[in-house]
């Protein structure tokens, strides 16, 4: 299993980046997580639009799904260039109605998932957390049967990701505050809540993401660092996990 980081601003796009987005591949298979605003330019860099087999999202916040109208768009375009009637998959929940009505277009169809029940996408099988979050959000534990990435997209803290994320290879967090900084009312995570989350969970690597765009950010990971001694890494576009 490979994963890709195409976007990890959390809100907007820093100059010249993209909010979440991530690409995991297997046996050839393609899976986006989250289309946040520039995503679809940065995802360019590693593979077509074509080659895409399927986009999963947490939730309906423009900085996760901004760009899925501009892949519709980029769908049809592929029709008329190429022919290709083949309709994307974007799996969505359906507790926010008019987002998730938002996914089907003449070249890509919306695709309920339950996040009481385990998803099969290609060779990846994906168990959903509802988040803390002020919308319905949920994370996932996305596994091929040999590693397993967490990956907690928006959420305050809450004690529920150490079971769920425990023992997991990496865990892609949301961490959107500093150290001292309360982030409960936005839905987001200090560098102290995640690092706490991955040593009780016995996490092996944490990538810290949804960053903000002040301060200074290796803070962060020194944050962190303080209290899970696992090997920590700052998002960045185009780190790979393989």
């Amino acid at each position: 299993m490979k994963l890709t980081v195409i976007g990890f601003w959390g809100g907007y796009p820093n100059r010249d980046g993209a909010t979440s987005s991530y690409l995991l591949e297997k046996d050839n298979y393609k899976l986006v997580l989250d289309m946040g605003s520039g995503a679809l330019s940065k995802l360019q860099k590693f593979i077509s639009v074509p080659e895409i087999d399927a986009v999963i999202l947490s939730h309906y916040h423009h900085d996760h799904v901004a760009d899925i109208g501009v892949l519709q768009y980029a769908k049809l375009i592929d029709y008329y260039v190429h022919n290709n009637e083949k309709k994307l998959k974007i799996y969505g929940h359906t507790e926010d109605e008019e987002g998730y009505a938002s996914l089907s277009h003449q070249y890509t169809e919306g695709v309920a998932y339950n996040p009481d029940e385990r998803l099969k996408a290609g060779p990846f099988e994906i168990t959903f957390l509802r988040t803390e979050h002020p919308v319905p959000c949920f994370g996932m534990r996305i596994t091929d049967g040999d590693k397993t990435i967490v990956y907690t997209a928006d959420s305050s803290y809450t004690e529920a990701w150490i079971p769920f994320a425990e023992d997991a290879d990496v865990m892609i967090t949301d961490c959107n505050y500093f150290k001292g900084q309360d982030g409960t009312a936005a839905g987001h995570m200090n560098s102290e809540e995640v690092g706490s989350i991955a040593k009780a969970a016995n996490v092996r690597q944490l990538i810290l993401s949804h960053l903000p765009q002040f301060g200074v950010l290796e803070q962060l990971r020194e944050e962190a660092k303080q209290i899970y001694t696992g090997p920590i890494v700052l998002a960045e576009e185009g780190y790979v996990w393989k």
